[in-house]
């Protein structure tokens, strides 16, 4: 998994993100490691809300002006 960067990149955890699924979805991957992908998933899913809700309030205020 990635190291701890200063900011967030959307780009790079959704690459991340298709890296955890292609680990998942392989069989010799054990339990214990799925379980670490799946809250590492859950941790960049909601950091790319959280990013894309801020873009969409920044679209939002823009169209307002």
């Amino acid at each position: 998994m990635p190291a701890k960067k200063k900011g967030f990149n959307y780009q790079e955890a959704v690459a991340e993100l298709e890296k955890i699924a292609a680990k998942v979805e392989d069989p010799a991957t054990g339990l214990d490691d799925i379980d670490k992908y799946i809250s590492e998933a859950g941790r960049l899913v909601a950091e790319c809300r959280r990013y894309l809700r801020t873009a969409r309030e920044k679209t939002d205020s823009i169209e307002t002006i």
